[in-house]
């Protein structure tokens, strides 16, 4: 049995017209002797009725002030890719298929308890290879599991984070030995550049796990990391299509898979979508340094938020947060007193932006009231907002000599203020004002990508 899994997003399922088109392209797998596992999205997005995202600013509607229980808040979350599920199976019954859909739990999907932002444990898939075994078309909803307690049971349906519906299919993908994964977008695959920016971005006919998880790590939207790397954990073929075409679409796979393939030196120009914010902190050249960094990554850690660009000096530690998560990361920081060395030896304060808040001066006064009990230090925290963040993906070019003089060279030329940069073994990265985005990505793909120039 040739198992194919075949996943679409959210644009993919949102009226009947793309639905059918949808199915049609399941049939066809079908009918080519695949067994399809169909994992599907939420209909629609934001705005939508069935939307994740309206599903939850209804439920955080009923009273912003009292924020819902993770719990609760993940059954809510899930019910749009149920709804999804059972409208995709009708619609492939409708059109003379058997389909049977199926919950993350119903279709074996096991997770841990980290509600919104789980991983997947185990699948079993027994009761998968049982519709398949009787020629059903299995349609699994998307970006949720099932927790497992202490006793084995499994009570509470958990989510997998943004971008879970990829996991799932990849995940489906490795625990069925499936023969391919296919994520359906409303774009021909991956692309050079953000399609709405450079229209003509080429559309790439192969690409690595390693490369296509950077670009998703850097901004792009086209697959979710986590899917790229239980591909390549599992050496399971990626392909990234386009529900709406019947484009070939791009080939995502080992650098053994790609072998007699005349692969690009630059793989193509990402961006973060939406603004970040900057914060630098001044924390000064003590021995606690390490001791503080390594309790503000657990404390965004623990928070669930994304850091970007993070850099080092012998007295400051700078990160990026994204802006939707600003309110809550200046909660967390503003006024937090921390204590350090073991026993503690003294207490460092933050106080966030260059006016002291309310916050922060009643904590300043309560510490003040313990005179000389321990020392306090401040740590100011300057905020540069309404940022963003361009990457250059370029595996085979980002250690060559010279590549990064040319590359801010690029942004120099073009009248663009770089804040901040940072470089890793597959990309190139760069702070901007989000005003300069647009520009950053049209003069680096120009540059980089369309004419492949790269002299000095």
């Amino acid at each position: 049995m040739k198992i194919l899994v075949m996943k679409f997003g959210g644009t993919s399922v949102d009226s009947q017209e793309h639905r059918e088109i949808a199915a049609r392209k399941v049939i066809r797998a079908k009918e080519d002797g695949f067994a399809p596992v169909v994992v599907v999205s939420a209909i629609g997005r934001r705005g939508a009725p069935y939307a994740t995202d309206t599903l939850i600013e209804f439920l955080r509607g009923i009273d912003p002030s009292v924020p819902p229980n993770p719990r609760e808040l993940d059954l809510m979350m899930a019910c749009g890719e149920i709804i999804s599920t059972v409208v995709m199976a009708h619609t492939l019954k409708t059109m003379g298929y058997d389909a049977v859909a199926l919950t993350g739990g119903q279709a074996g999907i096991i997770t841990d308890n980290e509600y919104g932002n789980a991983r997947v444990l185990q699948i079993h898939p027994q009761a998968i290879r049982h519709h398949l075994e009787s020629g059903r078309i299995v349609v699994v909803a998307g970006f949720q599991g099932v927790a497992e307690d202490k006793l084995g049971f499994h009570p509470d349906i958990t989510t997998l984070g943004r971008g879970g519906s990829d996991t799932t299919a990849s995940a489906l993908g490795a625990a069925l030995n499936a023969v391919a994964v296919e994520i359906y977008t409303d774009v021909d695959g991956v692309k050079t550049a953000d399609p709405d920016i450079i229209p003509d971005a080429r559309t790439l006919p192969v690409i690595s796990y390693e490369e296509v998880a950077e670009i998703a790590h850097q901004g792009a939207k086209v697959l979710h990391p986590r899917a790229a790397e239980i591909a390549m954990l599992h050496n399971i073929p990626l392909w990234v299509k386009s529900t709406f075409t019947d484009e070939t679409g791009t080939l995502v796979t080992s650098a053994e898979g790609a072998e007699g393939v005349d692969l690009p030196e630059v793989t193509g120009v990402t961006h973060i979508t939406g603004k970040i914010v900057y914060l630098v902190f001044h924390i000064g050249e003590v021995p606690e340094k390490p001791e503080i960094e390594l309790q503000l990554y657990r404390l965004m850690a623990r928070a669930d938020v994304n850091l970007y660009l993070n850099s080092y000096s012998h007295d400051t530690l700078s990160f990026a947060v994204p802006r939707d998560r600003w309110g809550l990361v200046q909660k967390l920081l503003d006024g937090l007193v921390m204590p350090v060395g073991a026993p503690p030896q003294r207490l460092v304060i933050f106080r966030v932006g260059e006016k002291p808040s309310r916050e922060y001066q009643l904590q300043k006064q309560m510490l003040d009231a313990l005179g000389n009990t321990l020392s306090v230090q401040e740590i100011a925290v300057d905020v540069l907002e309404n940022c963003t963040m361009v990457s250059l993906i370029a595996a085979k070019l980002s250690r060559r000599p010279g590549v990064m003089a040319l590359f801010l060279r690029t942004l120099y030329d073009a009248g663009i203020q770089v804040l901040q940069t940072a470089d890793s073994e597959m990309s190139l990265s760069c702070l901007v004002n989000e005003s300069d985005v647009e520009k950053a990505v049209r003069v680096l793909h120009e540059r980089f990508v369309a004419d492949r120039a790269y002299a000095q």
